[in-house]
């Protein structure tokens, strides 16, 4: 969600040494807290989440190619390492709506493909007929662990992973245009991050 659908918000730095966590990934290292201890971070970085949310703002050509997608009536999913608070505040402030929402909440995250597939089956879309769109090491991670093409959007940044994504864009109107290549093509689901 954040970097793809919106513009970045989150101040990781700042919420990693809110949590005292140090630099660790910020759900792997709550999940090897103990349970007091994880309760005061999560309420950390759910204050993060929700001020982001309720003030996010869509990325360049976001609703353009959710319309475009809508449009052809191919099924879209939003998989996010965010909570499901902070995606339904995310959908109600810019009226957007994916046919399946998979968050932190529903089993491993990202960079596990778990939740990539579990997006495929629920849309009853097969890997390799759907799209992993991403801007973040975790998207293209899962994406090719689940077999997924993957679709990195750089928002020009030079890669700072190993990870190679099947195909990168600059920006949203890029993939958009990506999309519609393939779509004369009989390419067939698509799925968002």
């Amino acid at each position: 969600m954040d970097g793809t659908v919106t513009e970045p918000m989150l101040d990781f730095p700042a919420i990693k040494a809110e949590m005292g966590i140090g630099n660790r990934p910020i759900l792997e290292a709550l999940a090897e807290l103990e349970a007091t201890a994880r309760q005061a971070a999560e309420a950390v970085l759910l204050r993060y989440e929700e001020h982001a949310a309720k003030n996010s703002r869509l990325n360049q050509g976001a609703r353009e190619l959710l319309d475009w997608l809508r449009g052809r009536q191919i099924a879209t999913a939003l998989i996010t390492r965010n909570s499901r608070l902070s995606v339904q505040t995310v959908l109600a402030r810019h009226g957007l709506s994916f046919d399946v929402l998979v968050t932190r909440e529903d089993g491993p995250f990202k960079p596990d493909p778990r939740p990539l597939l579990l997006a495929c089956h629920k849309l009853s879309v097969l890997p390799h007929e759907a799209w992993m769109i991403g801007d973040g090491q975790y998207d293209v991670e899962a994406g090719a662990a689940a077999k997924i093409p993957t679709l990195w959007l750089s928002h020009g940044r030079r890669r700072p992973f190993d990870a190679i994504a099947w195909r990168e864009a600059v920006d949203l109107p890029e993939a958009l245009e990506l999309l519609k290549h393939c779509d004369a093509h009989k390419s067939v689901g698509v799925m968002k991050k």
